[in-house]
């Protein structure tokens, strides 16, 4: 793609979506691989605005740290392969935000990939379902219960009561107690 059509097809993107001006400014001022790479990546993902937002600030981030240009960073392996995966483009946007928050912030990704392990690890049954926060952005941990009926109620809390040492571990986990950096 020339660089005056990868120009108008970037303006055009940016209009459809309502890309906020500062936004559209950065994006024309990369490189025209780099502009070109986030055009394909936009328009092949059907990314809205605020995803493109999003992955253009990691990736920047990335940029910056690693001294890679986007289009570089859009090579990557975990990357090429939502990039070019099945799947719906929205499902692939949001997929791509994940590999890219992987990149950015690895050890947030291993201490979330530790805790899910040990998660699944405890081997509760269904009807109880344990949620960390969020790329760990507070320390609280929800435990969810689905029961149906007293019985099986009571079955669910007697899982729970016999996992409360572990599910005390991966509370303080989440909440950011006993790590050690080497474990992430």
């Amino acid at each position: 793609m020339s660089a005056p059509a990868d120009e108008a097809a970037i303006r055009e993107w940016a209009a459809a979506r309502r890309l906020p001006a500062p936004y559209l400014a950065r994006w024309l001022e990369l490189g025209p691989e780099d502009r070109a790479a986030l055009l394909e990546t936009a328009v092949g993902l059907r990314m809205r605005a605020g995803q493109l937002i999003a992955a253009f600030d990691l990736m920047e981030e990335i940029s910056v740290r690693d001294a890679r240009p986007v289009a570089a960073i859009l090579a990557r392996a975990e990357v090429r392969r939502i990039l070019d995966g099945s799947g719906s483009g929205p499902g692939r946007a949001a997929a791509l935000l994940g590999a890219l928050r992987a990149i950015r912030f690895p050890r947030l990704a291993r201490a979330t990939e530790r805790i899910t392990c040990e998660i699944a690890a405890l081997g509760l049954p269904r009807g109880i379902r344990i949620a960390p926060p969020r790329e760990l952005a507070s320390g609280e941990i929800r435990i969810e219960l689905a029961a149906h009926g007293s019985e099986d109620l009571r079955g669910l809390l007697d899982a729970l009561s016999r996992r409360a040492a572990e599910l005390a571990r991966i509370a303080d986990l989440v909440a950011g107690v006993g790590w050690n950096d080497d474990e992430i």
